[in-house]
C-alpha cells in the first residue's frame, strides 16, 4: 500500500480571494489540516520550508504543534535549505518535536533552491569555507547534523557542573532515537539521488529535476529511483530505504472542482532553465476520477515511489484542501492499488 500524504508550501496573501491572509493563518491553518488528514486516513503531512517570503519558514514549532494534536499521521517537511541551518541547534529541536510526536517525523532537507534573497544564508551568518561553495556548505551542514543524530558523546564535561553529568562524553539533548533513519535528502538530479543512497539517507524525489534528458519527467524520476536503490543495495546500509515523490493531483467531482481546476492538467511536462541548466517540471494532473485513474497509472515514477505526496492549494483554505484529499484517497487510489 502506498503512504499518501500532502504537502503545502503555505503561502498567505492579503488578496480576498485567499483563505490565507496572514501568517497566523498559515500556520493554525497547517495544523487543521494535519488534523483533517489524519482524520480522513491520509499517511503523512508535509511542509515546505522557503525564508524571506510569505510562506513557512522554521518549521519546527509547526511540527511539534502538529505533532502534539495529532497521533498517528507522519509529519515532515519537503525541505529543509541546510544552507540555512545550524546544524547543533537543529539536531536539538528535531528531537524535540520527534519525541513530542513519538517518532513520526520524516525531515526532508537539500541543499536549498533559488530564493527570494541574494545569498540569503549569509544573513543567517553562514558563508561557504575557502574554496568550497553554498551546496558545499550545504552538505558539510548535513555531515555534522547526521553525525549528531546518532547520539554519541562529543563534548567535554565541566567538572564543576550546575547538575550532575553523566561519565563520558556529552551528547545534545533531548536525543530521539530512530529519528537518523526518517532524514530525506531532495534530490534534482540522478547523481545526487546516488549520492543520497551512499549517506544512508531515504530519496525525496525534486518537485523539479535540473537536469533534461529528454524523456518526461516521471520516467527521470523513475530512473532517478532506479539508480537510487541500487546505490544503496551496493552500499550495504541496514535498513530498508523510502522514496517519494509530489505530483499536484485534482480530482474534478463538483462545479467548484471544475472552476478552480478545468482548465489544468491538459498541458505536458514544462522545460525551463534553472541556475543556469535545463530543468524539467512535472505535469499537473486535472480531471475527472476515471481520467485521472488512467493517467496515473502511466506515471513510472509514482509507481516506484513508495509515498506520494500532493501539492495543495492552501490558500483555497481547509475545507477545500480536505475535499481534495478525500477525493483522491476514496475515489482514485484505491483503483491503482495504493488503497
Amino acid at each position: 500500500m502506498k503512504k499518501i500524504g500532502f504537502l503545502s508550501f503555505g503561502h498567505w496573501s492579503p488578496s480576498p480571494q485567499s483563505q490565507t491572509r496572514s501568517a497566523s493563518d498559515v500556520l493554525l491553518q497547517s495544523i487543521d489540516l494535519a488534523v483533517a488528514a489524519e482524520e480522513l486516513g491520509a499517511d503523512g503531512a508535509y511542509y515546505r520550508v522557503h525564508h524571506f517570503a510569505n510562506q513557512l519558514a522554521s518549521p519546527f514549532p509547526l511540527l511539534a504543534a502538529v505533532g502534539a494534536r495529532t497521533s498517528t499521521i507522519e509529519i515532515g517537511t519537503g525541505v529543509i535549505d541546510m544552507r540555512y541551518e545550524n546544524p547543533f541547534y537543529m539536531a536539538e529541536d528535531s528531537g524535540s518535536a520527534d519525541l513530542i510526536s513519538g517518532g513520526r517525523l520524516q525531515l526532508g532537507i537539500s541543499r536549498g533552491s533559488p530564493e527570494q534573497v541574494i545569498e540569503g544564508y549569509r544573513y543567517f551568518g553562514y558563508a561557504p569555507a575557502e574554496g568550497s561553495d553554498h551546496a558545499d556548505m550545504a552538505r558539510e551542514h548535513t555531515r555534522i547534523y547526521l553525525d549528531l543524530l546518532e547520539g554519541k558523546g562529543f563534548a567535554q564535561p565541566n567538572p564543576r557542573p550546575m547538575f550532575p553529568n553523566p561519565p563520558g562524553l556529552l551528547r545534545l539533548e533531548p536525543h530521539s532515537p530512530g529519528l537518523r533513519q526518517r532524514i530525506w535528502w531532495g534530490a534534482g538530479t540522478r547523481e545526487t539521488a546516488e549520492w543520497t543512497a551512499r549517506q544512508g539517507m531515504n530519496l525525496m524525489s525534486s518537485t523539479l529535476l535540473s537536469e533534461d534528458t529528454g524523456v518526461p519527467f516521471h520516467q527521470l524520476q523513475a530512473e532517478q529511483i532506479e539508480r537510487f536503490h541500487k546505490t544503496w543495495s551496493d552500499a550495504g546500509h541496514d535498513f530498508a530505504p523510502r522514496t517519494s515523490v509530489s505530483r499536484s493531483i485534482f480530482p474534478i467531482v463538483s462545479d467548484l472542482d471544475r472552476a478552480y481546476f478545468g482548465r489544468e492538467g491538459t498541458g505536458d511536462d514544462q522545460v525551463g532553465y534553472l541556475d543556469g541548466g535545463k530543468a524539467r517540471f512535472g505535469k499537473t494532473y486535472a480531471g475527472e476520477p476515471d481520467r485521472l485513474i488512467e493517467e496515473l497509472a502511466a506515471d513510472e515514477a509514482i509507481a516506484a515511489a513508495d509515498t506520494l505526496l500532493l501539492t495543495v492549494p492552501n490558500q483555497l483554505g481547509v475545507d477545500y484542501c480536505a475535499h481534495v484529499l478525500e477525493t483522491l484517497l476514496r475515489d482514485v487510489a484505491p483503483a491503482l492499488g495504493w488503497r
